[in-house]
């Protein structure tokens, strides 16, 4: 009898539950990789069950058990656990995968200040995070992060902008982690969000923590929300770092339409896919998972901002849309935009025109 322990073997995915007495009527492998729902049913085999798969082209993979009358929950036979937005996930790495070497330096001395900045759609709650006995008065660049909290927690992003600036791979610079309140009605689009963003946001952390070259990063919607503001008040980031946009089209995304603003996310993203000009030309790096639903709204994306005349970085990683993903591309891809952002002269390049860094 094998361990009962799930693992990669071979050109298969094995996963397997301890369950000798079958107490469970039956178990379900729950997966993001779009495997078809039939091949996700485990057999009964005498130690429990078991549940074999041809290997996905990914590099690790998320998952949980659906066990009948039970619900889902990890595979208490793997250490491996992931937190992330819906919860613990457990997870298994495939053969090609290396965690982010960054990982493991230690992490800096830095500070952790929470601020609540009034807006027009509210208060605004963002974490400035900086490298410890660096004064507010201490001109640094700035790079602002959609989703914020959640990045520092999931994606170790604070953890990251450490590692990057003790190793000496960018400079000492600031992080402003933005807690998304109404997440999907701010980041889908929004025009009074973007106004509280640029406006309101932005000029009150660069008049309490002097600041230059703003950069603003964000996923999912976030990207959007982020690629939304700079499209609306042009001149405002001198880099935008887009991770896994929702960039949705009615021909690449037609299963999101009932999203409740995804005519106002659509509307938009045709905006920009029918312009013949940008209205600025920010530094632009863009990740998506090759496997994962929004690849394709990204390639359209990354190609017609490309077409507009800016500087795309456009990549693609094994995986899906998760934290984890998200981070592991941290390095390289965020810490070339982020030097591509600032290390050219201000104003330089950037399609600036006297933003609330100027």
């Amino acid at each position: 009898m094998p361990d009962v322990v799930s693992a990669v073997e071979g050109a298969e995915v094995v996963f397997r539950l301890s369950d000798p007495s079958h107490a469970f009527t039956g178990v379900k492998l729950w997966q993001e990789l779009g495997i078809a729902a039939e091949l996700l049913e485990f057999k009964p085999v005498d130690y429990g069950w078991e549940l074999r798969l041809p290997r996905p082209s990914v590099h690790r993979m998320e998952y949980l058990f659906d066990i009948a009358d039970v619900g889902m929950q990890t595979d208490l036979t793997n250490p491996r656990v992931v937190d992330g937005a819906f919860g613990e996930h457990s997870w298994l790495p495939l053969p090609g995968y290396v965690e982010p070497a960054w990982i493991a330096t230690p992490p800096i001395p830095s500070t952790l200040t929470p601020h609540s900045i009034g807006s027009p759609v509210g208060p605004i709650d963002v974490q400035m995070w900086s490298p410890e006995g660096i004064a507010p008065t201490f001109e640094l660049p700035l790079l602002l992060a959609h989703d914020g909290p959640e990045f520092a927690a999931y994606a170790g992003l604070t953890h990251y902008a450490g590692a990057m600036v003790v190793e000496g791979t960018l400079p000492p610079f600031r992080l402003a982690l933005i807690r998304p309140t109404s997440r999907n009605l701010w980041y889908a689009a929004n025009p009074q969000y973007a106004e509280a963003l640029t406006q309101h946001v932005l000029p009150a952390i660069m008049t309490q923590y002097r600041s230059r070259r703003p950069v603003l990063m964000g996923a999912s919607l976030g990207a959007l929300a982020a690629l939304h503001a700079e499209w609306h008040h042009p001149g405002t980031f001198d880099g935008l770092f887009l991770q896994s946009g929702s960039f949705f089209t009615p021909e690449t995304d037609p299963q999101e339409s009932k999203f409740e603003f995804y005519a106002q996310v659509t509307g938009f993203v045709n905006q920009v896919l029918t312009a013949t000009t940008a209205p600025s030309a920010p530094v632009v790096g863009m990740t998506a998972g090759t496997p994962e639903e929004n690849v394709h709204n990204n390639r359209v994306m990354a190609a017609k901002l490309t077409d507009l005349g800016l500087r795309v970085e456009y990549g693609e990683t094994p995986d899906m849309h998760n934290f984890t993903a998200w981070r592991d591309v941290l390095d390289p891809d965020l810490t070339d935009l982020l030097r591509n952002a600032w290390s050219e002269a201000d104003g330089a390049g950037t399609g600036r025109a006297g933003g609330a860094g100027a």
